[in-house]
């Protein structure tokens, strides 16, 4: 206490003089006509020490370096977090094993099953022509290219296969890329970008979902194949907005949907194409091939000339029978991609005896048109005979080879429906040694349509083959559903 009281006394009076300085009459002023006391002063330097206390940066006083042994020790008890979370007990997934070449009939875990659950369209796999083709191009140019297009990855024989799909379909000009499903989600941002508008379908499938994200445009989608919603969608986007005007605006469907087997309406969508003046991308993956009376497509099948059409693409492992897929159109359209098209610019370019294959498979459609009478007699065969199936009901065109099979009366939740309707898959493979597949998908995958069974017709099927899997189908789904 003797030493605290002297201090503070003595603190006391210090104070009481600075006040009385500051009170003093040479210590008011007046600025700008107000009069300005002491005791402001005295805020005005107690509020800058503050700030500037605050602006200072915090002391930390030096830490000791850590001996080995506590690294050692911190090394043992630290568990790092996994990279990916456990995989939950329902969603692990056992893949039949094809043992021979997917054709109509194949081997899968040991045992020789029907298969529709390939998309051989036209029934090419395992055809003689296209081996020979095959073969002949792995002696001149070996399996791989080594290489991107750009940079001495392009072959003679990829020049041919695009100028011979340009050709077959009334295009200026076509483009390659190395995989199928990455032609429609490398095509997308390469025309659209942020700020531009995508009209696209809602149920189009993940790879055409993936290329909207990639493009970060501004979607909006329309109801599954319903031209009154797209109709009102795009009069709301263009009408009385000059904003919408100046920027790039695109429509994007599937020529036949695989979610659901649906045929786009081309005929009313290039009508609305026109009115509102977007442009269209179509993917053709399903519908090339097999629409048409030639198998042209969707454009042939309506009677649209194919100019109107801003951009085609689609994917060549299925009615082809080969892989890797392609993008055609104007010229202008197909040399913007050789620059701006990630999945063209820097993947290696498609092995040329895949190339081959593909320019023999259209080649092959050319000199037997005949292939397609018997798919779609296929496909009208198969719709009839599941016609009365019990439990579950054809949500597919008569027309589309993916015959798509979903429930009549849903449970309410997706996971539940998948579940049933893989029982089916597995009891018809199983008991009847039919190959057939639910449609399983991604937690990634968006689409809001319901889940089904796909059965991919071909017109290397038999009726024998029709009425098997027909008769299994009824006898199974009575027994579960």
């Amino acid at each position: 206490m003797e030493v605290v009281l002297p201090v503070a006394n003595a603190t006391v009076a210090a104070l009481a003089r600075v006040s009385a300085v500051f009170n003093a009459p040479l210590a008011r002023a007046v600025v700008f006509g107000i009069h300005i006391d002491g005791h402001l002063v005295v805020e005005g330097l107690l509020i800058a020490a503050i700030l500037f206390q605050l602006s200072r940066k915090s002391y930390k006083p030096p830490k000791k370096p850590l001996t080995e042994r506590e690294v050692d020790e911190l090394c043992d008890e630290w568990q790092p977090e996994p990279l990916c979370p456990p995989i939950k007990e329902g969603a692990r997934i056992d893949v039949p094993t094809l043992e021979s070449a997917a054709g109509p009939h194949t081997t899968v875990d040991g045992k020789e099953v029907v298969n529709f659950a390939s998309a051989n369209y036209l029934g090419l796999i395992g055809n003689e022509k296209i081996i020979d083709s095959c073969v002949g191009s792995v002696e001149k140019y070996g399996v791989g290219s080594c290489g991107p297009r750009g940079f001495y990855g392009t072959i003679d024989v990829h020049l041919d296969c695009e100028s011979k799909i340009a050709n077959f379909l009334g295009t200026q000009d076509s483009i390659l890329y190395s995989y199928g499903i990455s032609t429609i989600f490398s095509v997308i941002p390469a025309f659209c970008k942020k700020g531009d508008i995508i009209v696209a379908d809602e149920g189009v499938h993940w790879a055409v979902q993936n290329g909207l994200q990639l493009s970060r445009s501004t979607v909006v989608y329309f109801k599954h194949n319903d031209m009154a919603s797209l109709a009102s969608i795009l009069e709301k986007l263009t009408h009385g907005n000059k904003r919408t005007e100046k920027i790039r605006r695109y429509i994007v469907v599937e020529a036949i949907y695989q979610n659901s087997g649906q045929i786009a309406p081309l005929d009313e969508i290039v009508r609305l194409k026109e009115k509102y003046r977007f442009r269209v991308i179509l993917e053709e993956s399903h519908s090339f091939g097999v629409l048409g009376k030639s198998g042209r497509g969707l454009a042939e099948h309506y009677g649209v000339p194919v100019e109107k059409i801003d951009i085609i693409t689609a994917g060549m492992g299925n009615a082809l029978a080969t892989d890797g897929g392609f993008c055609t159109g104007s010229v202008r359209v197909v040399d913007h991609q050789r620059l701006s098209s990630s999945g063209y610019v820097f993947s290696a370019s498609l092995p040329p005896y895949l190339a081959s294959a593909a320019i023999s498979a259209v080649n092959q459609l050319e000199e037997n048109p005949s292939v397609l009478a018997n798919l779609r007699s296929n496909i009208t065969l198969l719709h009839k005979e599941l016609s009365d199936i019990p439990g579950l009901q054809i949500a597919s065109n008569i027309l589309s080879p993916i015959v798509f099979l979903k429930l009549k009366t849903p449970t309410g939740s997706a996971v539940a429906d998948l579940e049933l309707l893989e029982i089916i898959a597995e009891k018809v493979l199983k008991e009847d040694s039919v190959f057939i597949a639910a449609t399983k998908r991604s937690s990634l995958d968006k689409c809001r349509l319901p889940v089904g069974i796909r059965l991919f017709v071909s017109a290397g099927h038999t009726e024998s083959d029709i009425f098997k899997v027909s008769a299994s189908l009824k006898r199974v789904a009575a027994s579960v559903v």
